[in-house]
């Protein structure tokens, strides 16, 4: 989730509707200028008894944070707090639980992604060895309860934990229990965002069936191969979702506006401090009318933060969020981004890959984003046929817009091979998390602790 590391310099009043559009249109870059941004968060844990640290405790989630500043990371503080890191490789920052995720700086192409990954990584690791900490790459805890993890001391993360319980049955869970990979990407206009918003959102349930790998709760089998993708379905209605309007005619930057606007708030962030606002509405917000600041209206950094606070499969700020994927080991960090790249930043590619999802319906769409968390790449397509098939396809799509940019490491290669866990997922036929589960009820001889030897970066 956004983390504020400095104040706004520059954070002028919202007097207008334009004022609201602007972050959308600022957005809009020519193709030269397109960038990657990759986020990936990862469970910290205690070598010795598997436990969650919390943020106090010698050796904990604090000390973590401070021991990277070796690496040239600089301290973020809230209220007294090193809540974050900021450095040339993004920002290192917490989830509710102690989650720790990278958000990637903006690189060209996906030999810079991988670098950046595999760099986060090492250091994270030779801090864990000094502190006794690992870290797992996986969807959602897999033997954790909700009142065995701490709570990280940041203000929105409080205000989010008493107002989730009000909205939905698994919100805590979404903050607490689970992780994800990101990728964040440009777009050249207006028309162009709209399409891409379409594709993404259309095969957001296909990037979910390819990184599905959160097959336990609680030390058990849940039934799901994305339990994480499973807890969106009622975390909170009106923030989440596969927003059916951005299939309609004339989709575009005033009508996601409409959308955010009335998505309830959370917050607002004033003199270094989060104010409750859950529930409340931005649009009175704009009229001077917040019961929790009465007369004052929104800044332009308020309206960047609450459009941080929807949660839908694809998200629009300044960019477009493709989010339906579960957490990873290494390789699948590097394959989320060659996959959406490969579809979305070559016109022919993205083309193609409209062609394959632009006649399905509303209701179709619907009901493979129901049933891929617990079928995964056994989910049919609304035209009848596997999902593993289309995914072959749109995976030959992705390879051939990523060959198109003709991106060029030191050695020759290509963006291209970083599809290939995907390509070993297709060919296998099943999710990674069915590879989990055999693990489970085979060698494991149903331990899921065994998981932590196997998934750990």
């Amino acid at each position: 989730m956004t983390t504020r590391t400095e104040n706004d310099r520059y954070d002028p009043p919202i007097e207008s509707r334009d004022d609201l559009l602007a972050p959308f249109i600022r957005g809009e870059k020519p193709k030269a200028a397109w960038r990657i941004g990759t986020e990936h968060e990862k469970f910290v844990y205690r070598r010795a008894d598997h436990r969650a640290p919390s943020y106090d405790e010698p050796g904990g989630i604090s000390d973590l944070l401070m021991a990277l500043t070796e690496f040239g990371w600089q301290p973020v503080e809230e209220g007294g707090n090193v809540i974050a890191l900021a450095g040339p490789d993004g920002t290192v920052s917490l989830e509710p639980a102690g989650q720790l995720e990278l958000s990637g700086a903006q690189l060209e192409h996906l030999h810079e992604t991988c670098a950046e990954a595999g760099r986060h990584l090492a250091q994270v690791k030779a801090v864990g060895e000094k502190l006794g900490l690992g870290f797992l790459g996986l969807g959602m805890w897999p033997d954790k309860k909700r009142e065995d993890l701490p709570v990280m001391p940041k203000g929105r993360y409080a205000i989010m934990l008493r107002h989730m319980p009000r909205v939905g049955t698994m919100g805590l869970d979404m903050m607490l229990r689970t992780c994800t990979i990101q990728v964040n990407l440009d777009y050249s206009s207006e028309a162009d965002m709209a399409q891409k918003f379409r594709v993404g959102l259309a095969l957001q349930p296909l990037a979910t069936a390819l990184f599905a790998n959160s097959p336990f709760t609680e030390g058990k089998p849940n039934g799901f191969l994305s339990y994480r993708s499973h807890i969106w379905s009622d975390t909170d209605p009106q923030r989440t979702g596969m927003l059916p309007f951005v299939f309609e005619d004339g989709f575009g930057y005033d009508r996601y506006l409409d959308y955010a606007l009335d998505v309830p708030m959370y917050f607002v962030f004033r003199d270094g401090k989060y104010i409750d606002a859950a529930g409340l509405s931005f649009r009175d917000f704009m009229k001077g009318a917040l019961p929790v600041l009465p007369g004052e209206k929104p800044r332009l950094s308020d309206w960047v933060d609450h459009l941080s606070t929807a949660f839908p499969e694809v998200r629009l700020k300044s960019f477009l969020e493709m989010r339906g994927a579960d957490g990873g080991r290494w390789s699948r960090i590097c394959a989320l981004p060659a996959l959406w790249v490969g579809l979305l930043y070559e016109q022919s590619a993205l083309d193609a890959a409209w062609d394959e999802v632009r006649h399905w319906s509303l209701e179709e769409r619907q009901k493979l984003r129901d049933a891929v968390p617990k079928l995964g790449l056994g989910a049919t397509t609304p035209s009848g046929e596997p999902l593993r098939d289309l995914a072959a396809r749109i995976l030959a799509i992705a390879e051939s817009g990523l060959v198109a940019r003709a991106r060029l490491n030191a050695a020759g290669d290509s963006e291209s091979g970083y599809l290939d866990p995907l390509r070993e997922i297709v060919a296998r036929g099943t999710s990674p998390a069915r590879v989990l589960l055999d693990r489970y009820h085979g060698e494991w001889g149903g331990d899921v602790s065994r998981i932590y030897e196997e998934q750990s970066f």
